[in-house]
Protein backbone atom coordinates (compact mmCIF):
# COMPACT_ATOMS: atom_id res chain seq x y z
CA UNK A 1 0.00 0.00 0.00
CA UNK A 2 1.63 3.46 -0.58
CA UNK A 3 0.91 5.70 2.26
CA UNK A 4 1.99 9.08 4.01
CA UNK A 5 5.09 8.26 6.12
CA UNK A 6 5.93 11.48 7.41
CA UNK A 7 4.66 14.90 7.57
CA UNK A 8 6.84 18.12 8.21
CA UNK A 9 6.44 21.82 8.33
CA UNK A 10 9.17 24.68 8.24
CA UNK A 11 7.60 27.71 10.20
CA UNK A 12 9.96 30.18 9.39
CA UNK A 13 11.32 29.71 5.47
CA UNK A 14 14.53 28.23 5.63
CA UNK A 15 14.86 27.47 9.27
CA UNK A 16 14.68 24.00 11.21
CA UNK A 17 11.80 21.84 9.98
CA UNK A 18 9.73 19.98 12.55
CA UNK A 19 8.09 16.58 12.20
CA UNK A 20 3.96 16.12 13.15
CA UNK A 21 1.94 13.07 13.21
CA UNK A 22 -0.82 15.10 11.15
CA UNK A 23 -1.69 18.65 10.11
CA UNK A 24 -4.13 20.95 8.58
CA UNK A 25 -4.19 21.70 5.02
CA UNK A 26 -4.66 25.37 4.33
CA UNK A 27 -4.85 26.88 1.02
CA UNK A 28 -1.54 28.19 1.16
CA UNK A 29 -0.34 24.57 2.23
CA UNK A 30 -0.13 22.97 5.61
CA UNK A 31 -0.94 25.13 9.17
CA UNK A 32 2.40 27.28 9.84
CA UNK A 33 4.25 26.13 6.77
CA UNK A 34 6.31 28.79 5.77
CA UNK A 35 4.09 31.41 7.56
CA UNK A 36 7.05 33.86 8.81
CA UNK A 37 10.37 34.55 6.81
CA UNK A 38 13.94 36.12 7.48
CA UNK A 39 14.62 38.92 5.06
CA UNK A 40 17.70 41.49 4.36
CA UNK A 41 16.79 45.21 5.54
CA UNK A 42 15.32 45.84 2.30
CA UNK A 43 12.59 42.69 2.11
CA UNK A 44 14.84 40.16 0.02
CA UNK A 45 14.14 36.74 1.86
CA UNK A 46 17.25 34.80 3.01
CA UNK A 47 17.93 31.58 3.02
CA UNK A 48 20.24 28.39 3.64
CA UNK A 49 22.13 29.24 -0.11
CA UNK A 50 23.95 32.22 1.38
CA UNK A 51 23.63 31.47 5.23
CA UNK A 52 23.65 27.62 5.69
CA UNK A 53 23.64 28.29 9.36
CA UNK A 54 19.98 28.75 9.36
CA UNK A 55 19.39 25.30 9.18
CA UNK A 56 19.99 25.32 12.75
CA UNK A 57 17.54 27.39 14.20
CA UNK A 58 15.00 25.30 15.86
CA UNK A 59 11.45 26.58 15.90
CA UNK A 60 8.47 25.31 17.88
CA UNK A 61 4.70 26.77 17.09
CA UNK A 62 2.15 27.00 19.77
CA UNK A 63 -1.36 28.02 19.72
CA UNK A 64 -0.50 31.24 20.22
CA UNK A 65 3.15 31.99 20.49
CA UNK A 66 6.68 30.78 18.29
CA UNK A 67 10.23 29.34 20.14
CA UNK A 68 12.89 30.03 18.60
CA UNK A 69 16.06 28.03 19.15
CA UNK A 70 19.82 28.72 18.24
CA UNK A 71 23.22 26.87 19.40
CA UNK A 72 24.73 29.12 22.47
CA UNK A 73 21.97 31.88 22.41
CA UNK A 74 18.89 31.81 25.03
CA UNK A 75 15.68 31.25 23.57
CA UNK A 76 13.30 33.58 22.08
CA UNK A 77 9.35 34.00 22.06
CA UNK A 78 7.64 35.65 20.04
CA UNK A 79 3.40 36.35 18.66
CA UNK A 80 2.58 34.67 15.92
CA UNK A 81 2.03 38.14 14.83
CA UNK A 82 3.72 41.61 15.66
CA UNK A 83 1.75 43.83 17.49
CA UNK A 84 1.12 47.00 15.58
CA UNK A 85 4.12 45.93 13.54
CA UNK A 86 4.52 47.92 10.34
CA UNK A 87 3.38 46.61 6.87
CA UNK A 88 6.01 46.25 4.12
CA UNK A 89 6.46 44.80 0.77
CA UNK A 90 8.82 41.54 0.80
CA UNK A 91 10.07 39.65 -1.89
CA UNK A 92 10.47 35.67 -2.91
CA UNK A 93 12.18 35.43 -6.26
CA UNK A 94 10.07 37.73 -8.39
CA UNK A 95 7.18 37.20 -6.20
CA UNK A 96 6.22 40.29 -3.77
CA UNK A 97 4.05 40.45 -0.79
CA UNK A 98 2.86 42.67 2.69
CA UNK A 99 3.72 41.07 5.64
CA UNK A 100 4.32 42.38 8.90
CA UNK A 101 7.30 43.26 10.22
CA UNK A 102 8.88 42.49 13.89
CA UNK A 103 10.20 44.89 16.38
CA UNK A 104 14.45 45.57 16.93
CA UNK A 105 15.09 43.18 19.76
CA UNK A 106 13.29 39.84 17.77
CA UNK A 107 15.33 41.09 14.75
CA UNK A 108 18.60 41.43 17.17
CA UNK A 109 18.50 37.96 18.08
CA UNK A 110 17.73 36.58 14.81
CA UNK A 111 20.82 38.61 13.31
CA UNK A 112 23.15 37.37 15.86
CA UNK A 113 21.87 33.68 14.97
CA UNK A 114 22.29 33.81 11.79
CA UNK A 115 25.53 36.12 11.59
CA UNK A 116 24.55 38.85 9.41
CA UNK A 117 21.52 41.59 9.84
CA UNK A 118 18.37 40.43 9.22
CA UNK A 119 14.10 41.17 9.82
CA UNK A 120 11.43 38.59 10.94
CA UNK A 121 8.14 39.07 9.08
CA UNK A 122 4.90 37.07 9.41
CA UNK A 123 2.66 37.15 6.93
CA UNK A 124 -0.90 38.50 7.72
CA UNK A 125 -3.99 36.53 7.05
CA UNK A 126 -5.25 38.43 4.70
CA UNK A 127 -2.42 38.31 2.79
CA UNK A 128 -2.29 36.71 -0.76
CA UNK A 129 0.47 35.60 -2.81
CA UNK A 130 -0.69 33.49 -5.41
CA UNK A 131 1.42 30.63 -7.29
CA UNK A 132 2.64 30.86 -10.87
CA UNK A 133 0.22 32.23 -12.84
CA UNK A 134 0.38 28.92 -15.17
CA UNK A 135 -0.74 26.68 -12.81
CA UNK A 136 -3.09 29.26 -10.77
CA UNK A 137 -6.65 28.36 -10.86
CA UNK A 138 -7.78 31.88 -9.62
CA UNK A 139 -6.93 31.53 -6.06
CA UNK A 140 -4.16 28.78 -5.55
CA UNK A 141 -2.14 30.94 -2.71
CA UNK A 142 1.34 30.27 -1.32
CA UNK A 143 2.94 31.62 2.08
CA UNK A 144 6.26 32.45 1.74
CA UNK A 145 7.28 28.96 0.42
CA UNK A 146 9.55 29.10 -2.82
CA UNK A 147 6.57 28.78 -5.34
CA UNK A 148 3.97 26.39 -4.08
CA UNK A 149 2.08 24.89 -1.25
CA UNK A 150 3.52 21.79 -0.69
CA UNK A 151 6.39 20.00 -1.70
CA UNK A 152 5.92 15.87 -1.83
CA UNK A 153 8.90 13.41 -1.68
CA UNK A 154 8.77 9.61 -2.17
CA UNK A 155 11.27 7.26 -0.20
CA UNK A 156 11.56 5.21 -2.80
CA UNK A 157 13.12 7.93 -5.03
CA UNK A 158 15.45 8.82 -1.91
CA UNK A 159 16.56 5.64 -2.07
CA UNK A 160 17.36 5.74 -5.81
CA UNK A 161 18.92 8.74 -5.06
CA UNK A 162 21.24 7.22 -2.81
CA UNK A 163 22.11 4.15 -4.31
CA UNK A 164 23.33 5.85 -7.07
CA UNK A 165 25.80 8.73 -5.22
CA UNK A 166 26.93 5.33 -3.52
CA UNK A 167 28.15 3.83 -6.74
CA UNK A 168 29.30 6.82 -8.29
CA UNK A 169 31.80 7.52 -5.07
CA UNK A 170 32.85 4.47 -5.59
CA UNK A 171 33.52 4.78 -9.17
CA UNK A 172 31.71 1.39 -10.01
CA UNK A 173 28.29 0.32 -12.40
CA UNK A 174 25.05 1.26 -10.23
CA UNK A 175 24.19 -2.29 -9.15
CA UNK A 176 20.54 -3.71 -8.72
CA UNK A 177 18.11 -1.40 -7.48
CA UNK A 178 18.25 -1.35 -2.98
CA UNK A 179 16.56 0.75 -0.41
CA UNK A 180 19.86 -0.13 1.00
CA UNK A 181 23.40 1.31 -0.52
CA UNK A 182 25.73 -0.46 -1.49
CA UNK A 183 29.54 -0.10 0.33
CA UNK A 184 32.56 -1.36 -1.56
CA UNK A 185 35.93 -1.82 -0.12
CA UNK A 186 35.53 -0.74 3.46
CA UNK A 187 34.52 2.52 2.37
CA UNK A 188 31.25 4.19 4.14
CA UNK A 189 28.41 6.04 2.51
CA UNK A 190 26.14 7.55 5.18
CA UNK A 191 22.39 8.01 2.77
CA UNK A 192 20.80 11.76 2.41
CA UNK A 193 18.57 11.62 5.12
CA UNK A 194 14.90 12.96 4.09
CA UNK A 195 15.03 16.13 6.28
CA UNK A 196 17.99 17.23 3.50
CA UNK A 197 15.39 17.52 0.64
CA UNK A 198 12.52 19.58 2.85
CA UNK A 199 9.66 17.69 1.67
CA UNK A 200 6.06 18.31 3.39
CA UNK A 201 5.29 14.98 2.67
CA UNK A 202 7.26 11.71 2.40
CA UNK A 203 5.27 8.74 0.19
CA UNK A 204 6.20 5.17 0.95
CA UNK A 205 5.25 2.44 -1.05
CA UNK A 206 5.59 3.63 -4.35
CA UNK A 207 8.32 3.22 -7.18
CA UNK A 208 11.30 5.25 -7.91
CA UNK A 209 9.91 8.34 -9.33
CA UNK A 210 6.99 7.07 -9.67
CA UNK A 211 5.46 10.52 -8.71
CA UNK A 212 6.52 11.94 -11.86
CA UNK A 213 3.61 10.71 -13.79
CA UNK A 214 1.30 11.72 -10.73
CA UNK A 215 -1.10 14.74 -11.59
CA UNK A 216 -3.61 14.69 -8.95
CA UNK A 217 -3.68 12.36 -5.57
CA UNK A 218 -6.04 11.92 -1.94
CA UNK A 219 -3.72 11.74 0.88
CA UNK A 220 -6.90 10.59 3.19
CA UNK A 221 -9.14 13.31 3.22
CA UNK A 222 -7.02 15.60 1.54
CA UNK A 223 -6.64 15.63 -2.45
CA UNK A 224 -3.94 17.69 -4.41
CA UNK A 225 -3.45 18.72 -8.28
CA UNK A 226 0.45 17.19 -8.71
CA UNK A 227 1.17 20.83 -10.49
CA UNK A 228 4.86 20.62 -11.09
CA UNK A 229 8.14 18.52 -10.63
CA UNK A 230 10.69 20.92 -8.35
CA UNK A 231 13.50 22.12 -9.51
CA UNK A 232 16.51 21.74 -6.88
CA UNK A 233 19.09 24.15 -5.50
CA UNK A 234 22.25 24.30 -3.36
CA UNK A 235 19.94 24.04 0.24
CA UNK A 236 20.54 20.17 -0.73
CA UNK A 237 24.18 20.46 -0.38
CA UNK A 238 23.83 21.99 3.26
CA UNK A 239 24.28 19.37 5.98
CA UNK A 240 21.19 20.24 8.30
CA UNK A 241 22.92 19.10 11.44
CA UNK A 242 26.14 21.33 10.54
CA UNK A 243 24.43 24.34 9.29
CA UNK A 244 27.47 23.69 6.66
CA UNK A 245 27.76 23.06 2.96
CA UNK A 246 28.62 19.44 2.27
CA UNK A 247 30.18 19.19 -0.84
CA UNK A 248 27.74 19.19 -4.23
CA UNK A 249 26.03 15.89 -3.61
CA UNK A 250 23.01 15.00 -4.33
CA UNK A 251 23.17 17.88 -7.02
CA UNK A 252 26.28 16.39 -8.78
CA UNK A 253 24.20 12.87 -8.77
CA UNK A 254 20.60 14.10 -9.73
CA UNK A 255 22.25 15.98 -12.62
CA UNK A 256 23.43 12.60 -14.48
CA UNK A 257 19.76 11.42 -14.92
CA UNK A 258 16.97 13.65 -13.60
CA UNK A 259 17.56 16.60 -15.81
CA UNK A 260 14.65 18.19 -16.71
CA UNK A 261 15.05 17.83 -20.53
CA UNK A 262 15.91 14.49 -20.35
CA UNK A 263 12.95 13.37 -17.58
CA UNK A 264 10.20 15.38 -19.32
CA UNK A 265 11.91 16.21 -22.82
CA UNK A 266 8.18 16.60 -24.80
CA UNK A 267 6.53 18.87 -21.88
CA UNK A 268 9.12 21.61 -20.64
CA UNK A 269 7.12 24.61 -21.36
CA UNK A 270 3.99 22.89 -20.15
CA UNK A 271 5.89 22.30 -16.97
CA UNK A 272 7.46 25.35 -16.68
CA UNK A 273 10.95 24.18 -16.62
CA UNK A 274 14.24 25.41 -17.82
CA UNK A 275 16.09 22.41 -19.42
CA UNK A 276 18.66 21.97 -17.71
CA UNK A 277 16.63 22.85 -14.08
CA UNK A 278 17.54 19.07 -11.97
CA UNK A 279 14.60 17.58 -10.57
CA UNK A 280 13.57 15.94 -7.07
CA UNK A 281 9.83 15.66 -5.70
CA UNK A 282 6.83 17.05 -7.07
CA UNK A 283 4.83 20.48 -5.87
CA UNK A 284 1.03 20.48 -4.75
CA UNK A 285 -1.56 22.71 -4.76
CA UNK A 286 -4.78 21.66 -2.23
CA UNK A 287 -8.11 20.80 -3.77
CA UNK A 288 -10.12 20.82 -0.87
CA UNK A 289 -8.42 22.90 2.06
CA UNK A 290 -9.86 22.21 5.32
CA UNK A 291 -9.00 18.68 5.11
CA UNK A 292 -6.17 17.03 7.83
CA UNK A 293 -3.71 14.65 6.60
CA UNK A 294 -2.13 11.96 9.51
CA UNK A 295 1.18 9.68 9.07
CA UNK A 296 -0.21 6.62 7.68
CA UNK A 297 -3.24 7.88 5.71
CA UNK A 298 -3.04 5.67 2.44
CA UNK A 299 -2.21 7.90 -0.63
CA UNK A 300 -4.86 7.15 -3.90
CA UNK A 301 -3.86 8.54 -7.23
CA UNK A 302 -6.47 10.38 -9.18
CA UNK A 303 -5.54 11.29 -12.47
CA UNK A 304 -2.18 10.88 -14.02
CA UNK A 305 -0.08 12.90 -16.66
CA UNK A 306 -0.81 13.17 -19.82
Amino acid sequence: MTELKEISIYPIKSLRGVAVSEALVEKRGLRHDRRWMVTDREGMFLTQREFPRMALIGVEVGEEHVVLRAPGMAELTIPHQPADGPRRPVTVWNSTVEAAEYPADVNEWLSKAIGSECVLFAMPAEAERHVNPLFDRGDDLVSFADGYPLLLIGEGSLAELNRRIAASSQQDPPPRPSATPPMQGGEHFDPLPMKRLRPNLVIGGSEPFEEDRWARVRVGEAVFRVVRPCARCAITTVDPDRGEFDGKEPLKTLATFRMAKDVFPETLEELALQPNYVLFGENLIPENPGAIVRVGDEVELLETRR
